[in-house]
């Protein structure tokens, strides 16, 4: 399969071999299919450092025992509208899903309904679950963070505490939807262990290295231990700092697993919280006014320099429609790691529809 810097390959095609890979691995059938998905999805909208890329790493947690390959979520709570699991390390996508399904059908009854998971494996990209939601006009909250990872020093500070620490939020209107996926980091631990791997560097000092000095080189991270920079950097980095810890009491405080009991191993906590708009001032005049809003910033007239506004999510969106026009596109970094697992088993990658030199797809 010769390609050079990126290929686009059919969504369906893909999915359907990752989920035989996985399968094949020893993942149960409904786990494997979640995991492809959520992947996929992440390429899908232009989220590379969460796609498929982490494939090597996902199959490595299951030689491990890191993620748990069978099974199902341990109920530790639930009062109706609230609800907190353990996860026992099964894929943080299965559970996700697993939880929206739940949540979806509740959110009819109660209006807002809250669940928390301890203990899931990694989950990926949370835009990726966002849509499912506001395709039913819901707008979702999700948080998640790692309780044995500290790869974030809070501001001014150069111990690592925290993880990244991402806040995703979905708004329905009757436009697309606004999709907010952002992270108490500048950057995430997997962006900066896929540029140590392929030598190159940040474009900008959104590390500390240990001694507490700002720099671009991701190994200060990865084997030096320095730590990521909260979000607005040596400058504002009080906000991003502020930000991990809203987060750390939606998924450590509430989840009932945390920190101070310096758990082990790949972790993830998650908070997840559905509000259904109809339960408050209605919901039309709830669509109605995210769309204004939305065509407000979009139609506000650009700075120097800037084409147009955006409004988060739209590039997302805009991607993910073309990878189910023109296939998904994934780098060759991404498809790297692959080809020792399907030699494995004898699996067979599936076709470029389409291939490119080089160009800039994610920072």
């Amino acid at each position: 399969m010769p390609i050079r810097d990126y290929a686009r390959f059919p969504v369906v095609s893909v999915v359907s071999v990752l989920r035989r890979l996985f399968i094949c691995e020893g993942l149960d059938a409904d786990k494997a299919r979640s995991v492809s998905e959520a992947l996929v999805r992440a390429d899908m909208m232009g989220h590379h450092s969460h796609g498929v890329a982490l494939v090597p790493w996902y199959m490595q947690a299951l030689t491990s025992g890191q993620m748990a390959r069978q099974g199902e979520p341990a109920v530790l709570s639930d009062r109706g509208a609230c609800i907190a699991w353990q996860g026992n390390r099964l894929p943080g996508a299965w559970l996700l899903d697993l939880a929206s399904d739940l949540l979806i059908e509740r959110s009819a009854q109660f209006g807002v309904v809250t669940l928390t998971i301890a203990g899931a494996h990694h989950t990926g990209a949370l835009a990726v679950y966002l849509p499912r939601f506001t395709e039913r006009g819901l707008m979702p909250i999700i948080s998640c963070s790692g309780p044995a990872a500290q790869g974030v020093a809070p501001y001014g500070g150069r111990q690592g505490v925290f993880t990244p620490n991402p806040l995703a939020c979905g708004i329905p209107s009757t436009d697309d939807p606004i999709l907010i996926d952002i992270s108490a980091s500048i950057t995430t631990t997997n962006r900066a262990r896929q540029l140590t791997q392929a030598g190159e560097l940040f474009p900008a000092e959104w590390v500390l290295d240990a001694q507490g000095c700002p720099t671009r080189d991701p190994a200060a991270l990865t084997s030096g231990g320095g730590t990521l920079l909260p979000v607005g950097g040596l400058d504002h980095g009080h906000k991003g700092y502020a930000m991990a810890l809203l987060v750390e009491a939606l998924t450590q405080g509430l989840s009932g697993l945390g920190r101070h009991t310096a758990p082990t191993g790949v972790l993830m906590n998650v908070f997840l919280q559905v509000i259904d708009p109809g339960a408050f001032g209605g919901a039309d005049a709830f669509k109605e006014e995210m769309s204004w809003l939305r065509r407000s910033c979009r139609d506000n007239p650009p700075r120097p320099g800037v084409e147009r506004v955006r409004v988060p999510g739209e590039h997302g969106l805009a991607e993910m429609r073309r990878a189910q026009e023109q296939g998904v596109l994934l780098p060759a970094a991404a498809l790297s790691g692959l080809g020792p697992y399907l030699n494995k088993h004898e699996l067979q990658w599936p076709d470029c529809v389409e291939a490119g030199s080089a160009r800039r797809v994610e920072q």
